[in-house]
C-alpha cells in the first residue's frame, strides 16, 4: 500500500509540473486556461479528499468535502500555504473543527431543540425548522426553496449535506441585497446562475478569477462579492428572534430577542458603517487577515497567483467548553475533524477569549474596618461580553488575602460542582457596591417567561430580568439597534456602567466597588481578581436537566463527564502597602496624547514602572514603551482616530489611562 502510494504521488507532481507548463502558456498568451479534472478518482481516494466531510449535493448545495479537493490540504505544499514560511493555512482543516462546522451535530443544541419541543409539541415543526435554518442551512434552506415545507430535526439525522453545518456554500452565495436586512435564519441565497461569491477579482484586482475549473466540475461560477466581508452577512444568524408562547404553548403575538450579537456590533464603535475608519468587521475577528503574504487559493493549477489579504478560516468565539466535548466525543457524534485539529481552534477560541477584557484593580483606600477596593473591566470585543447564547456569563472573583495567605474576603468564589458561591435561588442582581461573601458581579442575560418567573426555555421567553453584559465601546441608548439589544435592570445609581469619569456615554467599561470588611487587620493586603467565563453554567441546565428525551440524556451523559471548570479570562494581583501608590496621579505619572507628533507622551516616569502597553479598542497591543529621555517615554502611535488604552505596569499592579485621539 505505501510502496503504491508513492507511485501515485510521484505521478502526481510529474502530472501537476507537466500540466503547469501547458497552462501557464495559455494563460501567459491571454486565454483562459481550459478546465480539466486535475485529480483521477484514485488520486483523490489516496489523498483521503475530503476526510469523510460531505461530498453530496441537493437542488442549490454542495458539500464541504467537494471543496477541500481544491481548498483543503495540498500534499504538495504550493496551495493554501503562506507564501512566507509555508505555513498551511487551508480553509477545510481550519473550519472542520469550528462550533460553525459542528453546528448541526452540537449535542447541547439538539438537547435544547427536543427540549423546546418536549414542552411545546403542537409548534414541533416551526421550532425544528426554525432552530435548523441556522444551524442546518443546507438542508432547511434547500427544502424551503424547493418549496417542501418545514424541515425536521428527523429529516437532518438522514442528511449529510444538513449535517455539515454552517458549511462554504451556506455562506458564499448569499445574496448582497439582503444582508443586514434579514435575521433569525430568514437568509437570502443567490441561486440564479449559481454564484458562489469571494473577495478577490474586484474592480481594482488586477488579477482576474480563474473560475473554469470550479464551474465546469463544481457547478458554480466564482465571482467577486465585496458583501462577502461585511460585517452583515452575518447578521441572518446571529440576530435571532423568537415567537413567544405561554405556558400552554399558545402564541401571545409578542416577540423576542434571544440573540442580537449582531445589532450590538452596530450599536458599537466598531461599526464600519458608522465609523469607517476605526471600525471592524465581524470577519476582521474571526476572520483573521494574513494581509503582508500571499496564499494561492487552489491546489490543483501551479501557475495560480497568491492572493491577498487572504481570511483564515477559523471562526473563533468563546465556547471552549463545547469544543472540547466535541473532541472528547469524536466518534459518538460523528465528527470529521480530529483532536489535533480541535486543539488548535481551543487554542485560538483561548486567545480571542484573553483578549476579549482589560482589566484593572486598585486600593482606593483602606483603613481596620474596610478595604475599599475598585475592579475595572474594559470590554474590548465588538459586542456585548458575553454575547450570543443567553446561558453564557462571566462573573468577577475577588480574593483578599492577609500576609500569611489567610482569606480576608472573598466574593465571587466557585465551588465544586462549579457553581459561584452565594448565587441566589433564582438570579443574582446587578451590583454597583459589593460589601458581602455572597454578592457576587455576575454578567449574564436573565430570561422570564409571561409570568415573570425566570425561565431558560427560548420559545416561553418574554422579557429580560436581567442583561448587564459589558457592552461594547461605542454603545448608547439612543442608537436605533438599542430595543434589541438593550440594557436591563443596571440600578440608575451604578452611575459608571458604560459611562466614563466624566459621565459620557459608551465607555464599554464597568467598575466595581468593594467594600470588604477587615476586621481589624492592619497589616500588608494581597489582592487577586479572577474574571471567569463560562459557556454552560450547571444552573443554566438545571431546568433542561429536568426532563428527558433521548438528546436530553445524551447530552446529560457528556456533560457530567466532561470538565465544567470555569475558563479564567483575566487575572490580576498586587498587595497593597501603608505606602502604595493608588493611582497615576500619586504615581506622579501624566499620560497625553502629542497631535503634533502623533504620539503619547508618558511623563513622571521611575524605577517602578516597568512596562507600557498601548492598545487599540479592539483590545490589539499597537505599541509599546516607545523611546525613553528620563523619565519620560515617547511612544509613536500612527494611529487613527478612536479610543486607545495605555497601561502604565509596575511590579505590583497596572494602572489603566483613556487616550482618545481626534482627526
Amino acid at each position: 500500500m505505501k510502496h503504491r502510494s508513492t507511485l501515485l504521488l510521484r505521478s502526481f507532481t510529474l502530472a501537476a509540473l507537466l500540466g503547469t507548463v501547458a497552462l501557464f502558456i495559455a494563460w501567459s498568451s491571454g486565454s483562459v486556461p481550459k478546465a480539466h479534472a486535475f485529480h483521477t478518482e484514485e488520486e483523490l481516494a489516496a489523498f483521503g479528499r475530503g476526510a469523510g466531510l460531505a461530498t453530496g449535493s441537493n437542488t442549490y448545495f454542495k458539500g464541504s468535502g467537494t471543496c477541500s479537493g481544491c481548498h483543503g490540504h495540498d500534499p504538495l505544499a504550493f496551495a493554501m500555504v503562506t507564501q512566507d514560511g509555508g505555513e498551511d493555512v487551508n480553509v477545510v482543516d481550519d473550519w472542520r473543527s469550528t462550533m460553525m462546522a459542528n453546528s448541526a451535530k452540537d449535542p447541547f443544541w439538539r438537547a435544547k431543540v427536543s427540549h423546546e419541543v418536549l414542552l411545546d409539541p403542537t409548534h414541533q415543526s416551526e421550532l425544528e425548522d426554525k432552530c435548523t435554518s441556522c444551524h442546518a442551512p443546507m438542508g432547511r434552506h434547500d427544502k424551503f426553496l424547493t418549496g417542501m415545507g418545514h424541515y425536521s430535526m428527523g429529516e437532518l439525522a438522514q442528511d449529510m449535506l444538513g449535517q455539515d453545518g454552517v458549511s462554504c456554500v451556506a455562506c458564499h452565495i448569499q445574496s448582497a441585497d439582503s444582508i443586514g436586512l434579514h435575521f433569525s435564519g430568514n437568509l437570502r441565497f443567490d441561486t440564479l446562475n449559481h454564484p458562489l461569491y469571494g473577495p478577490f477579482g474586484g474592480p481594482n484586482d488586477s488579477v482576474p478569477i480563474f473560475g473554469a475549473p470550479m464551474t465546469a466540475f463544481v457547478g458554480y461560477e466564482p465571482q467577486y462579492g465585496a458583501h462577502i466581508n461585511d460585517a452583515g452577512l452575518c447578521a441572518g444568524c446571529h440576530t435571532l428572534q423568537t415567537d413567544v408562547v405561554d405556558l400552554n404553548g399558545q402564541p401571545t403575538g409578542q416577540v423576542f430577542t434571544e440573540q442580537a450579537t449582531y445589532h450590538e456590533w452596530l450599536n458599537s464603535s466598531f461599526n464600519t458603517d458608522e465609523h469607517p475608519e476605526e471600525g471592524i468587521t465581524c470577519q476582521g475577528c474571526h476572520l483573521p487577515l494574513i494581509a503582508n503574504d500571499g496564499v494561492v487559493l487552489s491546489a490543483n493549477y501551479m501557475f495560480l497567483t497568491p492572493r491577498s489579504p487572504f481570511g483564515r478560516h477559523h471562526f473563533s468565539g468563546a465556547n471552549t467548553f463545547m469544543l472540547e466535548m466535541l473532541k472528547n466525543n469524536i466518534g459518538t457524534l460523528g465528527l470529521f475533524a480530529n483532536e489535533t485539529q480541535f486543539d488548535s481552534t481551543i487554542n485560538r477560541t483561548e486567545r480571542m477569549l484573553r483578549s476579549s477584557l482589560v482589566l484593572d484593580a486598585r486600593m482606593v483606600s483602606r483603613d481596620a474596618d474596610t478595604a475599599f477596593v475598585d475592579v475595572t473591566l474594559l470590554n474590548t470585543a465588538g459586542h456585548k461580553f458575553p454575547s450570543g447564547y443567553p446561558s453564557r456569563r462571566a462573573w468577577v472573583e475577588l480574593v483578599l488575602t492577609d500576609e500569611g495567605g489567610d482569606t480576608l474576603f472573598r466574593s465571587g468564589g466557585w465551588n465544586d460542582t462549579w457553581e459561584v458561591i452565594g448565587h441566589d435561588a433564582q438570579w443574582e442582581p446587578h451590583y454597583d457596591v459589593i460589601t458581602q461573601p455572597d454578592q457576587a458581579q455576575i454578567y449574564e442575560m436573565v430570561m422570564a417567561d409571561v409570568n415573570g418567573d425566570k425561565t431558560t426555555v427560548l420559545g416561553r421567553s418574554s422579557v429580560k430580568l436581567k442583561d448587564n453584559r459589558l457592552v461594547p465601546l461605542g454603545f448608547t441608548v439612543g442608537h436605533y439597534s438599542y430595543d434589541t439589544s438593550y440594557i436591563a435592570n443596571v440600578p440608575v445609581s451604578d452611575t459608571d456602567f458604560n459611562h466614563d469619569e466624566l459621565g459620557v456615554e459608551g465607555s464599554g467599561s464597568d467598575i466595581i466597588h468593594y467594600h470588604a470588611p477587615m476586621g481589624g487587620y492592619a497589616g500588608n493586603v494581597n489582592v487577586q481578581v479572577n474574571v471567569w467565563y463560562q459557556s454552560a453554567p450547571p444552573k443554566w441546565m438545571e431546568e433542561m436537566f429536568g426532563e428527558h428525551t433521548p438528546e436530553i440524556d445524551a447530552f446529560r451523559d457528556m456533560y457530567d463527564a466532561a470538565d465544567n471548570t470555569p475558563f479564567l479570562v483575566k487575572d490580576t494581583l498586587f498587595t497593597d502597602i501603608s505606602t502604595a501608590v493608588d493611582d497615576l496621579a500619586e504615581l506622579g505619572t501624566l499620560v497625553r496624547y502629542d497631535p503634533s507628533g502623533d504620539r503619547i507622551i508618558v511623563s513622571g516616569l521611575d524605577q517602578r514602572v516597568i512596562g507600557i502597553d498601548v492598545y487599540d479598542a479592539a483590545g490589539r497591543r499597537v505599541a509599546d514603551r516607545g523611546t525613553r529621555n528620563g523619565t519620560t517615554s515617547f511612544i509613536p502611535l500612527r494611529a487613527v482616530a478612536g479610543t486607545y488604552i495605555v497601561v502604565v505596569r509596575t511590579r505590583d499592579r497596572s494602572f489603566v489611562e483613556r487616550v482618545v485621539v481626534a482627526r
